[in-house]
């Protein structure tokens, strides 16, 4: 009777180790698999595409301007932050400009000066014509009147001029952008000292991108000038018209410039840029962007097996209409799950 108590204690005990090893184990393989996989069913297939080549470069901005001022003055205020976006002809900032005021005030009163002389001198003139017409005066005096009404008009026209001069100036004391874009840097704040040339306010016209690029003579010779081809800007892709294509000044290569439209400004100014020259055709494997899924840099699609469904993870790059290419991981024949609200969106 002892023994088979003890042996029945002991085959309990065993049963629950089981039952906590099985609890362990379930949560696991839960994570491995979904037990109910949801999704679009998307099977995999080779896919002929075009070949490209890459050629890697830049993307700048094609309109990058500076403001500054011909006045020599303290900068009274900057209205402008770094990011913000300006429109063309937005005041940037003010300067200092009461010695152009006060200057403009003598030039009015010189104005006042002049056109009061000419008045003067219009009616000794017409006094004179009245007279030599009476034969009272003689033509000498007649001749020094009209002589006269012609330098006091004459100088009402200099102090005009003065006045549009005075005027050109204090418009240097408005700074105002020469373009539309976003605010890249201040280089001065309120109560600076600002000389004539010294840079104020960068703006930054990221509207269009100009990609200069560089490739190997025979992959650039088949590009002409309004050709679209496609870029990556910071794993972005796009659009890019050929602007020009020229020899660089070494290494055996070519330049590449090539526009791209960025009115979004989704496309990073100033980022590195890859174009994409065709050539020829090749095998590939495209699945929608919207199954791939990312955790950090990892990037992963729901490849179904069976009733069941697993992460499988796969390397990617950006393809073409809005397709991602898998580099590896996946083969033609397997079936990957789509989210279905990515395919209703779509």
């Amino acid at each position: 009777m002892i023994t088979t108590r003890s042996s029945s204690l002991a085959l309990g005990a065993g049963l629950a180790i089981l039952a906590a090893c099985a609890g362990d184990v379930a949560p696991h393989a839960e994570s491995a698999a979904d037990a109910a996989p949801s999704g679009t069913p998307f099977t995999v297939a080779d896919t002929t595409i075009t070949a490209m080549v890459e050629a890697p470069g830049t993307a700048e901005p094609i309109t990058q301007s500076t403001a500054s001022t011909k006045l020599m003055g303290t900068v009274t205020a900057i209205l402008v932050q770094e990011g913000d976006l300006v429109r063309a002809g937005q005041v940037l900032a003010r300067i200092d400009a009461r010695d152009v005021e006060a200057k403009g005030a003598q030039v009015q009163a010189a104005i006042a000066a002049a056109e009061a002389a000419r008045n003067e001198a219009a009616l000794h003139a017409g006094r004179m014509r009245a007279l030599f017409a009476d034969s009272a005066a003689p033509k000498a005096q007649l001749d020094a009147a009209e002589a006269g009404l012609q330098r006091a008009e004459a100088g009402v026209l200099a102090a005009r001029a003065g006045r549009s001069e005075v005027d050109a100036i204090a418009d240097y004391a408005t700074v105002r952008s020469a373009s539309a874009g976003v605010v890249t840097q201040r280089w001065v704040d309120p109560g600076a000292f600002a000389a004539p040339g010294a840079p104020l306010v960068s703006v930054q016209d990221q509207s269009r991108l100009r990609v200069t690029a560089t490739a190997q003579p025979i992959h650039a010779r088949i590009l002409r000038r309004g050709q679209s081809i496609e870029v990556v800007i910071e794993g972005t892709v796009a659009r890019a018209v050929v602007e020009a294509v020229v020899p660089a000044t070494s290494g055996g290569l070519y330049t590449i410039n090539a526009i791209v439209p960025n009115g979004d400004r989704r496309l990073a100014a100033g980022g590195t840029a890859t174009l994409r020259i065709p050539n020829g055709t090749r095998n590939a494997i495209l699945v929608p962007e919207a199954s791939v899924r990312r955790q950090g840099d990892l990037t992963g699609v729901m490849v179904r097996t069976g009733t069941t469904a697993t992460t499988r993870w796969v390397r990617v790059t950006p393809g073409p209409d809005g397709r991602v290419e898998v580099l590896g991981g996946l083969r033609a024949g397997d079936v990957i799950l789509v989210p279905t609200a990515a395919v209703r969106g779509s």
